[in-house]
């Protein structure tokens, strides 16, 4: 890895050139690189805890005068419980996944000696943008290593001596290394994110991760393709058949596990059969726990019938645009689907799933209930990358999901969708191996025929 204020030009042309070589790098070189780097970060983790702690101090500020929002400062702070652990845990879990490079995914014999394969191999040069997190410059060193890519970083000012710390101790990896130094840069050079989303001509695919209005930003920008998402609008559904307990269980886990990530919950859907057997004890729970409730009027006047007085009134009147809102704290927003009593599960599991796509940003969504007709349907109609049944919207995630981590989270419908790990970094060529064929060999009465056989991949 290589800090760089050269021009973005200049960057983006020594990256291209970089991925050339680290793409036919034999996968234990690969591997060898991401122990090393491993290694690196755990002898400095005193140096780039203190960095990381500078930050927070300046950070804080800032928050404290308005400038940094607290969702954002939570996804600053690496000393949060757990959070140094999975990083570099992430690391070696990446490593010991399979190489994702040269992989026979079919192959098709055209002709006597002539076959046809397609083969993964990686994208080329990807270019991240983020905010905090400083975290994303571990994972994405060994995402794209691993992947055979290579990578140009761009972060936030915000987590500045966080970034150079972790950058200087995977540098002194690399050094060490058969990578290409530019085949992972940190740019630290400002004012360089419009010039280098102009460098199409270099750059494969750019992967926003942060606010809103920095994806949305990206995409208005950029002619190079896109893999994100702008928003965690995620929804989780009760059915009346779902068991109360585990509800409660969840709820908390996916609102306020950590209510400032992407794939927390920000709407409670309710069935209306629900409210008094269901809604009393999650309302409690959270409450419990300083989660703000805005609730619609049906399920207000619910709990305002159950709940105790020094509860009760802590509820709030959720606005219409409640319900279209990535919260990012913790407050949860709560409506009530109501339906005709006389066929009340089919019309209500109706009318949730129309909510949810109308009002989702399709990240992740998930239902609650015992019925596994019901959970089928729900996972079939729901239009978003990751639908659940019966877990918290929080398993979202590529470590969770065994991708050893994850570049971040796609609601795209092209390429790579939901967690984005190994899988998503790579793409594919066809190679087509013959004895001397040409097109004018075939069609017509009198040209050979195509054989078109599927061969059983070893």
């Amino acid at each position: 890895m290589s800090l760089t204020d050269s021009s973005p030009a200049q960057i983006a042309k020594a990256a291209s050139i970089a991925s050339r070589s680290l793409a036919i790098l034999p996968s234990v070189d690969r591997n060898n690189a991401l122990t090393t780097i491993h290694q690196s970060l755990l002898q400095a983790k005193e140096s780039i805890l203190e960095a990381n702690a500078r930050d927070l101090d300046l950070a804080s500020i800032a928050a404290k005068d308005g400038q940094l929002s607290q969702s954002v400062l939570k996804r600053l702070d690496l000393g949060r419980p757990g959070k140094w652990e999975d990083m570099l845990q992430g690391i070696l879990d990446v490593r010991d996944l399979e190489d994702p490079l040269g992989k026979v995914t079919l192959k098709t014999l055209l002709d006597d000696d002539l076959t046809l394969e397609r083969i993964t191999c990686p994208i080329g040069v990807l270019l991240i943008i983020f905010e905090a997190r400083p975290e994303v410059i571990a994972n994405i060193a060994a995402l794209a290593i691993k992947s055979g890519n290579a990578a140009i970083l761009k972060g936030g000012k915000e987590s500045t001596a966080s970034f150079h710390a972790i950058s200087s101790a995977i540098s002194s990896a690399l050094t060490i290394s058969t990578v290409p130094n530019a085949a992972i840069q940190l740019v630290t050079t400002r004012d360089v994110i419009a010039s280098l989303l102009e460098c199409d001509d270099y750059i494969d695919l750019v992967i926003p991760r942060g606010s809103n209005e920095l994806v949305r930003y990206v995409k208005s920008s950029t002619r190079i393709p896109v893999l994100g998402h702008a928003d965690g609008l995620c929804h989780i559904y009760i059915h009346l058949d779902a068991e109360v307990e585990s509800c409660v269980r969840i709820l908390l886990d996916s609102k306020l596990g950590y209510p400032a990530a992407c794939n927390s919950v920000e709407t409670l859907l309710i069935h209306h059969e629900a409210l008094n057997t269901h809604l009393p004890n999650i309302a409690s729970a959270l409450l419990e726990r300083g989660c703000s409730l805005r609730c619609d009027g049906v399920s207000k006047s619910s709990l305002l019938s159950s709940l105790p007085t020094e509860k009760a009134i802590l509820l709030q009147d959720a606005m219409d645009d409640d319900y279209d809102t990535e919260f990012l704290s913790p407050i949860l927003a709560i409506k009530t689907v109501t339906g005709p009593v006389d066929d009340p599960s089919d019309v209500v599991l109706s009318l949730a799933i129309a909510h949810i796509n109308a009002h989702s940003s399709h990240h992740t969504d998930a239902i609650l209930t015992s019925s596994a007709t019901v959970a089928k349907r729900f996972q079939t109609s729901v239009d978003s990358a990751c639908v659940f049944w019966n877990t918290s919207t929080r398993m979202a995630d590529g470590m969770r999901f065994g991708f050893g981590t994850e570049v971040g989270i796609s609601t795209n419908k092209i390429h790579a969708r939901g967690p984005v790990g190994l899988q998503g970094l790579c793409i594919y060529k066809y190679a087509v191996s013959g004895n001397g064929q040409v097109a004018a060999d075939y069609g017509g009465s009198n040209g050979r025929k195509w054989r078109h056989e599927r061969v059983a991949i070893d």
